[in-house]
């Protein structure tokens, strides 16, 4: 069944409405309201080196690939398409956009397109290389969730398959093909490329799990804080599924599940992850302002 955007907001807010049902909304309205704003305004200082760095790679990948991209340019870009993918469902319209506007300046949409998709999935590898290694070294000893597992299992096979793909003979496959396949190589294979994009990616995706933990002790927590950025990969995870809004919903679940995997709590993980998810709003609203901003600047191409 395709999910259109009336479906994937529906499914949010039922997803949203489920976990009001099942938890003690009187415990985590409580864990909500002593939320520390000196906290929030630390996970806002994370996040706004998490969108540098993520703009750089984005340069740095289009770099590789033969177009030109200025910083402030693709900070702006970069900033857009975090709160488009905020505001609308499916989490990577505003990717599309940013790619799209790219490949208006340019003249080069497969290219620009190419930048975009592969800048993405080289985070995306991180998240699941990282979160998978959690979930094998910890899953039995924490009894984390057997779907979550295999979500993780399917994540790197598809991610493996690809990899494996983009090494073989380019007369095996079409044209399209080829091309992608080529850019993948150039991009993220290899050795001018992949130790950039390991360590920009490691360090974006540690990140996103230092403002996860700042969200918890925002709210309070006083677990360690590798034990709050480890729990917090299965819900980064988690929010690869894309059938809701921004990831509401299916991320407050995950939390829930891993808080009470762990003998802690599920309203303390839904609150945490809520927390988390205001964070991140909050922190991609600079986009907002460059919708008013015309697209018309060009970007030079290397030739």
């Amino acid at each position: 069944m395709k999910l259109t955007p009336l479906k994937r907001w529906l499914l949010t807010l039922a997803l949203l409405a489920s976990l009001l049902l099942w938890l003690d909304i009187g415990e985590l309205a409580d864990q909500m309201q002593s939320l520390a704003p000196g906290w929030l305004a630390f996970g806002l200082l994370v996040s706004v080196a998490q969108t540098i760095l993520s703009a750089w790679r984005w340069r740095f990948t289009a770099g590789l690939l033969g177009l030109e991209l200025s910083p402030s340019r693709a900070l702006s870009e970069y900033y857009l398409a975090a709160f488009v993918n905020q505001m609308l469902p499916g989490g990577v319209l505003g990717d599309a956009w940013r790619a799209q506007r790219h490949a208006q300046r340019s003249g080069r949409a497969g290219v620009a397109w190419r930048s975009v998709i592969l800048e993405r999935a080289s985070g995306q590898i991180v998240v699941v290389g990282l979160a998978l290694g959690v979930l094998l070294v910890f899953g039995s000893r924490a009894n984390l969730d057997h779907g979550a597992l295999g979500l993780g299992l399917g994540a790197v096979l598809a991610i493996g398959t690809v990899l494996w793909m983009a090494r073989r003979p380019a007369d095996r496959w079409p044209a399209w093909a080829n091309r992608f396949l080529e850019d993948a190589r150039r991009a993220l294979i290899k050795a001018d490329a992949w130790p950039a994009q390991l360590l920009s990616s490691l360090v974006i995706v540690l990140s996103y799990l230092l403002v996860f933990a700042a969200s918890a002790r925002g709210l309070g927590l006083s677990l360690p804080l590798g034990q709050l950025m480890i729990m917090a990969l299965p819900v980064l995870l988690a929010m690869l599924i894309p059938i809701s809004v921004a990831g509401w919903g299916v991320r407050e679940g995950a939390a829930g599940l891993v808080w009470m995997a762990v003998g802690l709590a599920p309203e303390q993980g839904v609150a945490v992850s809520l927390a988390y998810g205001l964070l991140v709003l909050l922190g991609s609203l600079p986009g907002a302002l460059v919708l008013t901003q015309p697209n018309s600047a060009q970007t030079h191409v290397n030739q």
